[in-house]
């Protein structure tokens, strides 16, 4: 089955919304536990908001579920650990987490380009202000951190 663009744009933004979950979760043991603590309730509602928006897709959309890209989770993981030898291993992965925010909202701000059912703007819109306020956050801890 083709996609549609605005069916393309969906799943670009539901992708994006995985790997930033994913990405954090499996980097947990990598943050201080005071990091590991400011961060975790953003993205439980991020968890939140995709199971959300994937079964609206599903219903107004017409979406099925996609697998993961294993191997690029993979790649990324690996990557991950190698800048970690060159640099601060904390430092890194708020570098890369800030990345994903990034990813994620021009993904999100890309489906918002297409009309959307009146159910999942609601969705959208809670992303990208948990986006934002994940930005506001991990740029205050990244601050921190460089001064530590």
């Amino acid at each position: 089955m083709f996609l549609d663009n605005r069916q393309v744009a969906m799943d670009s933004a539901l992708e994006a919304l995985a790997d930033s979950i994913d990405y954090f979760q499996d980097n947990l043991e990598r943050l201080r536990p005071t990091l590991r603590d400011a961060l975790k309730p953003h993205y439980e509602v991020r968890s939140r908001s995709m199971r959300e928006l994937q079964e609206l897709s599903r219903k107004h959309l017409s979406m099925l579920p996609r697998d993961a890209d294993v191997e690029r989770d993979d790649y990324m993981w690996l990557w991950s650990r190698l800048k970690s030898f060159v640099g601060n291993e904390s430092q890194v992965v708020i570098g890369e987490l800030l990345e994903q925010e990034r990813v994620l909202m021009q993904a999100l701000s890309t489906l918002y380009t297409h009309p959307l059912p009146d159910e999942i703007e609601p969705v959208i819109e809670e992303c990208l202000k948990g986006c934002r306020a994940l930005i506001r956050e991990l740029y205050t801890l990244q601050k921190q951190r460089q001064r530590s």
